[in-house]
This record gives C-alpha cells, structure tokens and sequence, in this order.
C-alpha cells in the first residue's frame, strides 16, 4: 500500500525548538564575546542566553520524553539515540583532551613557557595538598559510580526502591564533591589571572581542567536529579529507561576524568613544590 510506514522510526511533527534553540545560541555567543572585550550590557546579553538555552533544554527534552511515553522510541530508535550520546562523550573526551595538553605542555617543556620561568610547578608557588581534599572527593566520585550503578542494576531488575534510593545517595555524593570543590578553590594558593596579571600558567591550567570538570559534576548532578523526579512519576521500566542509562553513562564519564586529573594534576603535576597549609 502505497505510503504505508514500513520501518521502526516515528515522523516527527514540526517543532519550534531548533529555531528557538539556535536564536537562544546566538544570543548567549553574542554575550559572551561581548562579556570577553567588556562591552556594555555584556553579562545582560550572556545571562539572557543562558537563560534561552535553559528554556530550549527543557522543552525539546520534554518533547522527547513525550515521545517516549507514545511508545515512538522502538527498539532501533533507541539504539540510535544510545549511538547520540555515546558521539556526545566521545565530543567531551576530546574537549579535556585539550585542557589535560595544556597542562602537560606546560608542565614537560617549561623552558619554551616564559611565565613558568623554567621550572614546574614555577619557582616558589605552594600547591594544593593532594591527600586531602583532592583524595577525599576521588573517594566520593568512587562512591558517587558505585551508587548510580546500584540504582541502575536496581531499575533492570524491577527494584524501585534501590532504584530511588542508590540515586538519592548518588546526587547527595555529587553535591558533597561541588561544595568541597568550591571550599578547596576558595583556600587555593594560587589565583586564576594571566601571568601578566599576578597568576601563572599553573593557576590558568589547574582552575580551567578542574572548574570545567567541576561544572560538568553540576550538569551530572542536575541529569540525576531530573531523573530522580522521573522516577517518582513513574517513568521508566526495565526495558526502556535510556534517559536514566545516558545520565549514567554519563556519570561515569565524569568518574573516570577525575581519575586522570587526580592523577595529573594534584599528585604528579604538584610534584616536589612546597604544600600549601591550609
């Protein structure tokens, strides 16, 4: 019969949310090359942005939801939406790639980086101690990947309660690891300025790879939440629950990315300075 549907995909309906998210990326683009040359209105036109790209957020993954619900995510969509984010980490991999060049580049060839003056990290800067606060949101980060994979093995099996309860315990463990983060970057010995300004390219560095990596824990963190709000509604079975496996997958992206920081930045890039002791 001619026009009938002979696949597994669904037709989406006209939406308004590619346009209003791409109006939403212009404007928080346009704000933030603003904010970088000190334009007036700047943090206006970046925070309206950000506010638009919010809004976009919400409504398009609602959509998604809705489509969920229809019974439109068959086997092989789902297959295909599982390919999407797993595109999506291999693109943040590669953004930390960049960071974690930064600071090796730094920290191998001193000599080619004036500001360093030689040595790494440069000649008389304090560092971080890397047994305290670092290793102890290491172990929460651990704890945080032990308690998502409980919830998830707890859904896969029926079991709502673990489901809930490995969750609740996974965004508390997310929320310890942001307030320690914050309380380490207050007590940091180093500021975050170019050389030019006071800092250095070790302060430049360490609060880029770290804050980025701390700013994604707040998107993770936010995933779950929203999960855990799904849950309570009802949402999810053993056999479809990719929302709740992406935010997992994705929070274990995170995990694994501190490992290498840990590893990098706090013990082996601190190597030999003097501890701060604070």
């Amino acid at each position: 019969m001619a026009g009938a549907k002979n696949h597994q995909y669904h037709i989406l309906p006209p939406s308004i949310w590619p346009l209003f998210g791409s109006f939403a990326a212009l404007v928080l683009a346009s704000g933030g090359i603003m904010w970088m040359h000190k334009m007036p209105a700047a943090n206006l036109v970046f925070f309206a942005g950000v506010t638009l790209v919010a809004i976009t957020m919400f409504g398009w993954w609602s959509k998604v939801i809705e489509e969920a619900h229809a019974g439109d995510h068959t086997p092989i969509v789902q297959l295909h939406l599982r390919y999407g984010m797993i595109l999506f980490i291999a693109s943040e991999v590669m953004f930390f790639v960049g960071w974690f060049w930064a600071w090796f580049d730094f920290s191998l060839f001193p000599s080619t980086v004036e500001a360093v003056g030689g040595t790494w990290p440069p000649k008389g800067m304090e560092v971080l101690n890397a047994w305290q606060f670092p290793l102890l949101n290491t172990l929460i980060l651990l704890c945080s990947g032990c308690t998502v994979t409980w919830a998830h093995h707890s859904l896969i099996h029926g079991d709502r309660d673990g489901l809930k309860a490995g969750l609740w315990l996974t965004i508390l463990l997310g929320i310890s690891f942001s307030c320690f983060q914050a309380y380490e970057y207050m007590e940091a010995p180093f500021p975050f300025k170019a050389a030019s300004e006071g800092g250095s390219s070790y302060g430049g560095a360490f609060f880029m790879a770290t804050g980025f990596h701390g700013f994604h824990v707040i998107v993770g963190t936010i995933f779950l939440i929203v999960n855990l709000v799904r849950v309570y509604k009802g949402d999810f079975t053993p056999k479809q629950h990719f929302g709740f496996e992406a935010a997992a997958w994705y929070w274990h992206f995170v995990d694994v990315v501190w490992l290498f920081l840990f590893a990098s930045i706090y013990v082996w890039g601190g190597w030999g300075a003097p501890v701060h002791a604070g």
